[in-house]
């Protein structure tokens, strides 16, 4: 009982839907023929993230059809980064995970906003996700800023997660995030991170790419560089999660009554 999980490490194109779901559908086939069971995009990949006036028009209901769609086609779960449009018209930056069948498996808003361009463009989620269950393996996701907080993963952990799916758009000076702080996280969680960033320039940001897995005892299983295109890929196993338990204690040692 494992999981395999392609991230998709790409630049895609700013305020083009279609150029970006062209993307997707390609790294799908990919993906799913190298045998992976899920594919995740980066932040907001189906849009465009530091798109400005441009992202309303774009945020439509039909942007998680398409989606779907594409999951049906490949036969692949697929983790999107996008907008989603709320019944007031406020936006925020979500994701939506899609089963191979179709099936909507989550839809999760970020809940941490990032400086003057996420407030500006975002209402925050008041969420903290689920946990589902994708072939046997419990799976839960943030996005970008969320995994800077220890206590989210910290959540996902102790409720039992093996993995965290974290689509980023982790730009410059933040390569740090990237390096050291995502197998930090994994490590004093015992749990997969799946950190998937995207990669050269868009408006003024430019992002630092460097996508991983990582293992539970903080050791990348695969990862991508500064500037690099294309899929990772790694199998995600909750026998690595129980075993990283046992070794390492942190979550069994916890004194929360004292913090």
């Amino acid at each position: 009982m494992t999981l395999t999980i392609a991230g998709l490490q790409h630049h895609g194109t700013p305020g083009d839907v279609d150029a970006n779901l062209a993307v997707v559908a390609a790294a799908a086939g990919e993906a799913a023929a190298r045998g992976a069971r899920i594919l995740v995009t980066p932040e907001m990949f189906v849009t465009g993230y530091n798109i400005g006036d441009r992202l309303a028009p774009l945020a439509t209901p039909g942007l998680i059809d398409r989606i779907t769609r594409i999951a049906q086609d490949s036969g692949i779960a697929i983790v999107a980064g996008l907008p989603e449009t709320l019944e007031d018209g406020s936006i925020t930056n979500s994701l939506v995970m899609v089963d191979r069948d179709g099936t909507e498996l989550l839809r999760y808003r970020k809940t941490h906003l990032f400086g003057a361009l996420d407030r500006r463009l975002f209402t925050q989620g008041d969420m903290l996700p689920d946990i589902v269950e994708v072939d046997g393996v419990r799976v839960s996701v943030l996005i970008c800023y969320d995994v800077e907080f220890p206590e989210t993963v910290r959540r996902a952990a102790i409720g039992g997660a093996d993995a965290v799916i974290v689509p980023t758009a982790q730009m410059e000076p933040f390569a740090h995030i990237a390096e050291r702080l995502i197998p930090v996280r994994a490590w004093e969680n015992q749990i997969h991170v799946i950190y998937v960033n995207r990669v050269g320039v868009e408006g003024d940001l430019t992002y630092v790419g460097r996508s991983s897995i990582v293992a539970p005892d903080g050791e990348a299983l695969a990862s991508l560089g500064a500037t690099d295109i294309g899929l990772m890929i790694a199998t995600i196993d909750p026998d690595a999660t129980r075993r990283a338990r046992q070794e390492n204690p942190y979550l069994a040692d916890r004194r929360p009554e004292l913090y």
